[in-house]
């Protein structure tokens, strides 16, 4: 079976700083993968080369084995590959399912004429979104239902918001979805249901998840696969198990052991 991302010697730096090193890794179809590793390490970096908010200084990114160099991002949208961010980016004043209908730009056909005129085809396609953004919306049970369909998105709580990034991000239709550190600022239990909701998102909604996580109770609860990185280098690759105990990926959360005198 072809992986549905291949990174090939990937690498990227910004003036004299090398942030993502002759990076290589792949994905498979409904697999998710966890990258780690501290502060800095250049997780995020690969999401944004992933979704072309960065062009790779050197190497190569295919989807489906096509490459995904010079496209711009909202291509990459169509191609099938959603992200969200780890710090919120929700329009907060607009409701709760205009969050999410925002996010169909990619998949619409009406010109400006006929959104100002709101011609029959405009509303018709309006109404096609909107109940497509509900069902988007359904996956969440009843956190994101019912009354809070019209609620402005700053009414919710924290964990809430993060939900319907998610569901923003699925309203896109996407074979890959990137998830930047979902649980963070949440709490134990919120967390479990983090976990939880990205099995959901894998088994029942049929996405391949690249997860990017600080708390170890979600990534070792859900991982297929965990790459560890550092300073833009691969250090570690395998299961959780695997991986957290790894001399290097200890190392680089806890800084060298000093040998005794």
């Amino acid at each position: 079976m072809m992986n549905l991302l291949e990174l090939k010697n990937v690498s990227k730096h910004f003036g004299g700083l090398q942030v993502v090193n002759d990076l290589s890794l792949s994905v498979a179809p409904g697999e998710i993968l966890s990258l780690i590793g501290p502060n800095g390490a250049g997780k995020s970096t690969v999401l944004n080369l992933i979704t072309g908010l960065y062009q790779p200084d050197e190497g190569d990114i295919l989807l489906n084995g096509q490459s995904l160099l010079g496209r711009e991002i909202h291509q990459i949208t169509r191609l099938g590959i959603a992200r969200t961010f780890q710090n919120l980016r929700l329009f907060l004043n607009m409701s709760v399912i205009e969050n999410v209908m925002s996010a169909a730009y990619s998949r619409t056909h009406a010109n400006l004429f006929e959104i100002i005129l709101r011609t029959p085809s405009f509303r018709r396609e309006e109404a096609r979104i909107r109940e497509m953004a509900q069902e988007k919306l359904a996956f969440f049970g009843e956190r994101l239902k019912g009354y809070r369909l019209d609620q402005p998105a700053y009414s919710l709580s924290y964990a809430n918001r993060r939900r319907l990034e998610i569901a923003r991000a699925m309203m896109t239709e996407p074979k890959l979805l990137l998830l930047d550190e979902p649980a963070a600022g949440m709490n134990p239990n919120e967390s479990l249901e983090v976990t939880e909701l990205i099995g959901q998102l894998r088994d029942e909604a049929g996405l391949t998840i690249i997860l990017i996580e600080h708390d170890m109770t979600v990534v070792g609860g859900i991982s297929d696969r965990v790459i560890a990185l550092d300073h833009g280098v691969k250090i570690a690759e395998g299961t959780f198990e695997q991986v957290a105990t790894d001399e290097n990926v200890v190392e680089a959360y806890l800084g060298r052991r000093q040998e005794n005198k």
